[in-house]
């Protein structure tokens, strides 16, 4: 549990927020003086150590060491991360989500691949936050696992005081509608076409469309659309000639919804600004055994039994399951702990998370 909670504030206490080489230093430093393992540092800074590269099918255990930017609360005046810990749990921006995971899986991966036979990696990737940019980078240059426990928050998804094991996520796909008009004055609007018109008749569309919903191991994932912005226009007395809208998808494995249909309209075009993959475990085997390993932490340390659940949130799993990877998520933090200026972790859930993979490593 000291060490535990000591790495983990190291790696808080360390700002990523707008560079993560400095924590990315720290980690890669931390395995290379504590494990046997091959250690590489890519270009675009993810952090990987491997044992037995090659041998068997390989298992990871994979986290990210970028954090969205902190509170005023989290940082001190010359701009370093509080880091405090009280009645059990450990304060600091990048705590939950996902610091604390991280320090988890590397304990996990240095104190359990001494005497496995296959190939067990840790990864640590940047730019999660922004979009995947570091596993993106890493799969571009031929990065590949057959198996991944993501490190993800799962904790108190069905229920109280244990952590679950997610076998799908949803993906988030952002998108624009620019609608297109003739600017006139107002006082004779009939002379200009008005793309506010025209955005809104792209609205109706989005309101009508139907969502998917999927079915991963037997649980339900449905998706949503929103409208969350419309920005249109120049002054009280002009018709526009331009107008954006702008949409939150949540999308499921396998469906999206026909946002397509929103360009058949006159003078609008449909732009995607981001697309994150939803997850959907395709190995009902793997996503048991993990089950299994979490199971047999929870007996050792609580009643509650973790379930197979699903999780609202995009995370780089998503990436990793396009690429061909079977992943679940499996990881300390909580519904509403990141990303909040009060960020936490439960370091009893450490503890856990780290004898559930250092479990599962083990057995591997």
């Amino acid at each position: 549990m000291d060490e535990l909670r000591d790495l983990t504030a190291a790696l808080v206490s360390v700002p990523s927020h707008e560079d993560e080489t400095a924590v990315g230093d720290r980690i890669e430093s931390w395995l290379r003086e504590e494990t046997d393992a091959d250690v590489t540092r890519d270009d675009a800074g993810n952090v990987v150590a491997r044992v037995n590269p090659g041998v068997g099918e390989s298992l990871a255990l994979v986290g990210h060491h970028d954090v969205v930017p902190p509170a005023d609360r989290q940082t001190t005046d010359d701009g370093d991360y509080v880091v405090e810990t009280r009645d059990g749990r450990l304060y600091g921006r990048g705590s939950a989500d996902m610091k604390g995971a991280v320090a988890a899986s590397m304990l996990a991966f240095r104190d359990a691949t001494a005497e496995v036979d296959s190939e067990v990696v840790f990864a640590s990737f940047v730019g999660e936050e922004i979009g995947g940019e570091g596993v993106r980078a890493a799969l571009d240059d031929g990065f590949e696992l057959d198996y991944a426990v993501v490190a993800e928050g799962s904790t108190n998804y069905t229920g109280p005081d244990r952590t679950d094991v997610v076998v799908a996520h949803r993906g988030r796909r952002a998108s624009t509608l620019v609608a297109s008009g003739t600017a006139c004055h107002a006082s004779e609007p009939e002379r200009g076409e008005n793309a506010v018109y025209r955005a809104t008749d792209a609205v109706d569309v989005v309101r009508d469309l139907s969502v998917p919903d999927a079915e991963v191991l037997g649980h339900p994932v449905s998706g949503s659309i929103a409208v969350t912005e419309i920005d249109g226009g120049s002054a009280w007395n002009v018709i526009p000639d331009r107008c954006e809208v702008t949409i939150d998808e949540r999308t499921v494995p396998g469906g999206f919804a026909d946002l397509a249909r929103t360009a058949e309209l006159e003078g609008v075009e449909w732009v995607v600004e981001q697309d994150l993959p939803p997850m959907a475990c395709d190995d009902a085997d793997f996503a048991e055994r993990v089950l299994d390993a979490a199971r047999s932490v929870h007996e050792a340390r609580s009643d509650a039994e973790p379930e197979q659940t699903t999780k609202p949130h995009a995370t780089d799993a998503g990436w990793l399951a396009q690429a061909g990877t079977t992943c679940v998520v499996y990881g300390p933090s909580e519904p509403g702990e990141a990303h909040t200026k009060n960020e936490s972790v439960s370091l009893d859930v450490l503890a856990r998370c780290y004898e559930t993979y250092r479990g599962l490593v083990e057995d591997w």
